[in-house]
């Protein structure tokens, strides 16, 4: 079959890699895809929001298979696009409907949908800029760190943690009457902040049967030992090492089952990956949030554990038969590590030459951010290379990594140097 993948990242060039082994794929297509992309499938100068021109593409192509990698197409509503055009609605869409995708759209939504299953998640109240003074009150009635989401997308940004009492009341003021995220801070969620380790699961599901995938735990924070700047991500670990036989039962009981069964409840269409963030407080796992896709750079250690045909589970999902499928886990330990131009995740330079990429290597090199200039693979991004690597151990994955990093430099070139070492105290 012909597929199209939407998107352009580290994500993006895991799921290309996966498709491409699949016998069951014939041509593949990447919108807008990047420099190493490029290279093992054929790159589309499309936008993943402009869905007239998919259509106009995807009816060209004779595409029969559209996976959906960002949130932005999900939720905008490219499955509802496609199953509402008469030319489109048999073509398979992997991603989750407008309403459903509204789980990572909207703040409030999923903690309302949280609350409807009685699934765990932090104490918390929405407030709008008319309700600016019950903010400021049940700031008051929390305790520090204070915790504000802009109930929208807001490109990763909308999240900001703060001690102070009185710069958290300056914040909310700034994202509601203020208006510092735009449409996406009309609405803001204050929550209780909760203390603990967060991990990552990731189900698969075709709104009723479900398959969870491995777990993994993503470095948000630039600085090494989680300090400085929330990024998109620094690193990635699977699987992980505090995710024992008793805690996966907890995800699965309290958590997964009452998601799947809840979309069914609301009867949302949902044939596609559900990222459920969550924080493991004292041995008890709480969600943080809904994503309605994968994550990245998490997909670049998850994808590189499933031995089973990725294109076979997207058909049987489409088909509502993934109860068919047994995944076929690697049990190697895999380890990513995120390259970022240097001034990430504030102002960067991009355009400079990357070096070493002929090199080879004991590592799988997913590109992020690249693109051809002259003939020349450069930077075009914050984040700008994956190297993952499979190890028995975390620190042989990691290592594996790290070596592939010597033979790789791009100007002001960084990455921490400490993926996975917390997680070696739970060994």
């Amino acid at each position: 079959m012909n597929i199209l993948i939407l998107g352009s990242g580290g994500r993006e060039h895991a799921f290309t890699l996966k498709i491409k082994e699949s016998p069951l794929c014939n041509k593949l297509f990447v919108a807008p895809g990047n420099a190493g992309i490029s290279e093992i499938a054929i790159c589309v100068d499309l936008s993943v929001i402009d869905f007239e021109s998919i259509k106009s593409f995807v009816i060209n192509e004779n595409i029969q298979m559209v996976v959906v990698g960002p949130e932005d197409p999900l939720v905008n509503g490219i499955y509802d696009f496609f199953k509402n055009d008469d030319l489109l609605k048999d073509i398979a869409v992997i991603g989750p409907s407008k309403e459903a995708a509204q789980l990572e759209g909207s703040k409030d939504f999923a903690k309302i949908f949280l609350e409807e299953n009685h699934i765990p998640t932090a104490r918390y109240k929405s407030f709008n800029a008319s309700t600016l003074n019950h903010g400021y009150a049940f700031l008051e009635s929390l305790s520090p760190p204070y915790v504000l989401k802009a109930d929208g997308l807001a490109a990763g940004k909308g999240v900001v943690i703060l001690d102070n009492l009185n710069e958290a009341k300056a914040e909310l003021k700034r994202m509601l009457a203020d208006q510092k995220f735009g449409k996406a801070s009309e609405k803001v969620v204050i929550e209780e902040f909760l203390s603990g380790i967060e991990m990552s699961c990731f189900v698969l599901t075709d709104g009723k049967n479900y398959k969870i995938l491995p777990f993994a735990k993503d470095y948000k924070r630039i600085g090494e030992g989680d300090t400085g700047l929330n990024t998109g991500g620094m690193g990635a670990i699977s699987p992980v090492a505090f995710v024992d036989e008793k805690m996966y039962n907890k995800i699965e009981e309290r958590i997964v089952k009452p998601t799947i069964l809840g979309l069914q409840r609301r009867q949302m269409t949902y044939i596609g990956f559900v990222f459920i963030g969550l924080i493991n407080v004292n041995g008890e796992p709480y969600v943080i949030e809904y994503n309605v896709r994968m994550g990245d750079p998490e997909t670049e250690v998850v994808l590189p554990r499933l031995n089973s045909d990725l294109v076979n589970i997207f058909n049987k999902m489409t088909e509502g038969k993934l109860n068919e499928i047994n995944l076929e886990i690697n049990p190697d330990t895999a380890a990513t590590v995120i390259l970022v131009s240097g001034g990430y995740p504030e102002d960067y330079q991009k355009g400079y030459e990357i070096n070493g990429l002929n090199e080879k290597f004991n590592s799988l090199v997913f590109h992020s951010g690249t693109k051809w200039l002259n003939g020349k693979a450069v930077t075009n991004g914050g984040r700008v290379l994956a190297i993952t690597s499979l190890g028995k151990t975390i620190n042989e994955a990691t290592s594996k990594s790290y070596e592939t990093i010597k033979q790789i430099n791009f100007d002001k070139m960084y990455f921490r140097k400490d993926i996975g070492k917390d997680l070696e105290n739970f060994l």
